[in-house]
């Protein structure tokens, strides 16, 4: 990728801005341009050129999204820093209760040999996509931060805060649930606050996992164990906020301690590895994707709760539709920006986007309620599935993404 830092009174032209540098920006980028060479494409990162090598979370990427990235020819860079999630268990109990009885369990491959989902650390995912990116020319631009964007002689114009101008036929913006450019474009948001911290940390210990991710359900919120390469795993672990503040603040003793009486000793001693942080919860859902010249696409779009793991994979399927809508546009010969070629791109995400916020909301506000009929009413549910194999399988295939409809990238097809 091309860095370019240079101030200049003449906007630079492009064909797509995107602002935003992570995953979605990035893999939006990778997949227009492998189809469509002749796109001129800028990336916009306001963070520090480096910033996401220390990136401490871990994504669990759905069998949709790994085909996806396998036909970009990206997971071969990452497969080897995969965990696949071979088992899943459900708990659901108190968190000074003796014995966690399972409820649930999920097992067994979407197709011969293909998990349904993988565990990678962000920061191998993140080299892959920059260095794939780079390999095809995508210019990017570090610590570039979007102040202002308007439509400019049939185009669009983005002001940096470095005083640079550039002028595209598209911005796409991917800057994040606190989208700036969601709220210059005038979208407006549906936000519920859960009053929730997710704590993300990683843990070695003693025995392996044997590809076992674990969602054990507190009276706080979901506790999730989840496997990564070796005997390592990551941790997404929901609090309330003043007893997520306190947690965060301990020292490595208390937060060990803390951390154990939820994980449990069946993998012998466990100890935290690297540091830890902390995210608020909130359910975010822009009431439009888009605008003439303009797309939203990841968190700027949508933020959900994580209890179903699916943040990461819902911005991975915004990208595999844009590119899709993008490049058949520019194959015609049409408008990339055009609000009729956009609109396509709104009516095919805008609704699977809203179910799912809805279905994350309802799961968090019943599992992180501690009365006792709905504990007795939700664990019958939850044995009532373990016994369906039928109703096992939906449940998998609609987590692993592989949904009829789908775009062609996510079924491993090539645009």
């Amino acid at each position: 990728m091309e860095t370019e830092q240079k101030n200049s009174e003449k906007p630079h032209e492009a064909d797509i801005i995107i602002v935003g540098g992570a995953y979605v920006g990035l893999c939006l980028a990778v997949a227009v341009k492998e189809a469509c060479p002749q796109l001129d494409i800028i990336v916009l990162d306001a963070g520090a050129k480096d910033a996401w090598q220390h990136d401490l979370r871990a994504s669990a990427i759905a069998a949709a999204a790994v085909r996806m990235l396998g036909r970009l020819g990206l997971w071969q860079a990452v497969l080897p820093e995969a965990e696949p999630i071979r088992e899943m268990i459900v708990t659901d109990s108190r968190l000074n209760d003796p014995v966690r009885p399972v409820f649930l369990t999920f097992s067994g491959d979407v197709e011969p040999h293909e998990a349904f989902a993988y565990m990678v650390e962000n920061r191998h995912l993140n080299a892959a996509l920059h260095k794939k990116a780079a390999e095809l020319g995508v210019k990017y631009q570090a610590e570039a931060k979007a102040t202002d964007f308007t439509g400019h002689g049939g185009g669009v114009r983005v002001s940096l805060q470095n005083g640079a101008l550039l002028q595209g036929r598209l911005l796409v913006a991917a800057d994040g649930v606190r989208s700036l450019m969601r709220e210059k474009a005038g979208i407006t948001i549906y936000r519920h606050a859960y009053g929730q911290v997710g704590i993300v940390c990683t843990v070695a210990h003693e025995k392996p996992h044997y590809g076992r991710a674990e969602e054990h359900f507190l009276p706080a919120g979901p506790f999730a164990v989840l496997p990564l390469k070796g005997n390592r795993s990551s941790l997404v672990w929901n609090e309330n906020e003043e007893e997520a503040k306190r947690l965060l603040a301990a020292d490595d003793f208390v937060f060990e301690a803390e951390l154990e009486r939820r994980f449990g000793r069946h993998l012998g001693h466990l100890k935290l590895e690297g540091g830890r942080c902390g995210f608020p919860f909130a359910l975010v859902l822009a009431r439009e994707f888009v605008r003439p010249r303009f797309a939203l696409a990841g968190d700027a779009a949508h933020g959900i709760h994580p209890i179903s793991g699916q943040g990461l994979n819902l911005g991975f399927r915004d990208v595999a539709a844009l590119a899709e809508v993008l490049v058949e546009a520019a194959r015609l010969g049409l408008d990339i920006g055009a609000l009729n070629v956009l609109e396509r791109y709104q009516a095919w995400r805008r609704f699977e986007t809203f179910r799912m916020g809805v279905t994350t909301d309802i799961l968090n506000r019943m599992f992180a309620n501690d009365f006792a009929p709905l504990r007795a009413a939700r664990d019958f549910g939850l044995c009532l599935v373990d016994k369906m194999p039928f109703l096992k399988n939906y449940f998998i295939k609609e987590a692993s993404g592989l949904i009829t409809g789908s775009p062609r990238l996510l079924l491993g097809r090539a645009l």
